[in-house]
């Protein structure tokens, strides 16, 4: 039954630099790159050596943990270099790419008539599984597991985020099968939440759609999975990002894996901010090509709150949908908070007056206005987190590694990102999204 989700608890933070609706090409990379750290606590073996040749598609590494799990080359080319830290842990495969694709050719399939083993085979073989995470946890779903329900958001409501009714305008078929693959793998529901004005979604049979609506972190799964179907313990659920629906419905429409996104180029770093089309694992360097302004700006793959710094020389992240431009918060006020100013955004009111003019627009820069201390107790983080949890209780039993509290107060209902925000007002400037990280994986470790 399809339900409307009303978030009051959150944060709109507006910034400047919202991309244009225009699309581009962007230029080919000669090197393009796969990051296992992208696919968090997967350890990699991996199934090709420096200098094989590869197609695009070709499995180049699995899970140590879940062999069937694969992971592919975006492009085809040589595999240029393996790069290893630390123990021989491997950080990146570099591809050395041709200048034009080839793939390597699967069976066109009508989802509709497979079996749910026969999509889960098909997914896992072409190297499309990596898509689809799973809660708890936030990682890579197991192949063996049969969720209670998917989750797909529909709404990007991150500060600068994609557009999704411009990035998926056209991909309407594409959807229509990568959706009708995703209900083969649950026995319950694959729940959609797409905002009042979405024009993208296509009616699926199986498919229930809700309608979400008001500030971030509505867009965030964990909020929709709340307000629609809560997580118990032992149970489990799958997440797909929409833009994956549409890469994994193309593999079945085409038989070849596509891993291109429309990539939205925000912030107010850039000339122009504006879409691009661009292959997953792209060189930063050819993603902003021309479009950078001179000057000190930080490059992140993601969005601001959630995203990675990248430099010119890094890597377009597996699961980005945005690239991020914002001046480097490397100067510092004189006498700091003591002096108002009237241009800067601060959701308290001391020495601010954002809270005057609610629809403003900002150029923030990426200056933390203070350093790490100890947690205080405020009561603000409940003010923009809608979960039903107490964030700073959770953080805390976390840090002390009390895993009956951490149980109690809902570890399995969150994932980083929804950390995001009351990290972002932390007058402590600790790290919630590391911290909220680190417990998760406490509980892998220690509950599986």
């Amino acid at each position: 039954m399809s339900k409307d989700i009303r978030i009051k608890k959150g944060l709109d933070l507006k910034l400047q630099g919202e991309a244009d609706k225009s699309k581009s090409d962007a230029n080919r990379s000669k090197v393009y790159a796969i990051k296992p750290s992208d696919f968090h606590g997967v350890t990699p073996k991996m199934t090709v050596k420096e200098g094989a040749i590869v197609k695009a598609g070709e499995v180049i590494f699995y899970s140590k943990n879940d062999e069937s799990v694969k992971f592919v080359s975006p492009v085809s080319g040589t595999i240029q270099e393996i790069k290893r830290g630390d123990k021989r842990v491997i950080l990146e495969i570099l591809i050395a790419a041709d200048s034009q694709d080839s793939h390597l050719e699967h069976s066109k399939k009508n989802p509709k008539d497979l079996s749910s083993e026969e999509v889960k085979a098909h997914l896992l073989a072409s190297g499309c599984w990596p898509f689809i995470k799973q809660r708890p946890y936030d990682v890579v779903a197991n192949s063996a597991d049969t969720p209670k329900a998917i989750f797909v958001s529909g709404i990007n409501s991150a500060p600068l985020a994609a557009d999704l009714s411009f990035t998926m305008n056209g991909k309407q078929e594409a959807l229509v099968a990568g959706f009708t693959a995703l209900t083969k793998l649950t026995s319950g529901q694959v729940h959609v939440t797409v905002s009042p004005s979405a024009d993208f979604m296509p009616s699926v049979n199986g498919i229930t759609v809700h309608k979400g609506q008001g500030v971030h972190p509505v867009g965030l799964v964990s909020t929709q999975i709340a307000k629609i179907e809560p997580i118990n313990k032992g149970e489990k659920v799958w997440t797909v990002q929409m833009e994956d629906v549409a890469i994994i419905g193309d593999l079945f429409l085409t038989g070849k894996l596509n891993l291109q996104r429309t990539v939205a180029l925000a912030g107010t770093g850039f000339n122009k901010p504006s879409y691009v089309n661009v292959t997953i694992g792209a060189q930063m360097t050819d993603v902003v090509a021309g479009n950078l302004k001179e000057g000190n700006y930080r490059i992140i793959s993601g969005d601001v709150l959630t995203g990675d710094k990248k430099s010119k020389d890094g890597f377009l992240g597996f699961y980005s949908n945005t690239v991020t431009a914002i001046p480097e918060g490397d100067d510092y006020d004189f006498f700091g908070w003591n002096i108002p100013r009237p241009n800067k955004f601060s959701v308290y009111r001391a020495n601010m007056f954002s809270f005057l003019t609610p629809n403003k627009k900002y150029d923030l820069n990426t200056n933390t206005n203070g350093e790490h201390r100890a947690f205080v107790l405020t009561g603000d983080y409940e003010k923009v987190f809608p979960l039903d949890i107490y964030p700073i209780q959770l953080l805390k039993a976390i840090l002390v590694k009390d895993i009956d509290q951490m149980e109690a107060l809902g570890i399995y209902e969150v994932a980083p990102e929804d950390f995001a925000l009351t990290e972002y007002i932390c007058v402590s400037k600790q790290e919630h999204q590391a911290i909220v990280r680190h417990g998760l994986d406490i509980m892998i470790k220690e509950v599986g």
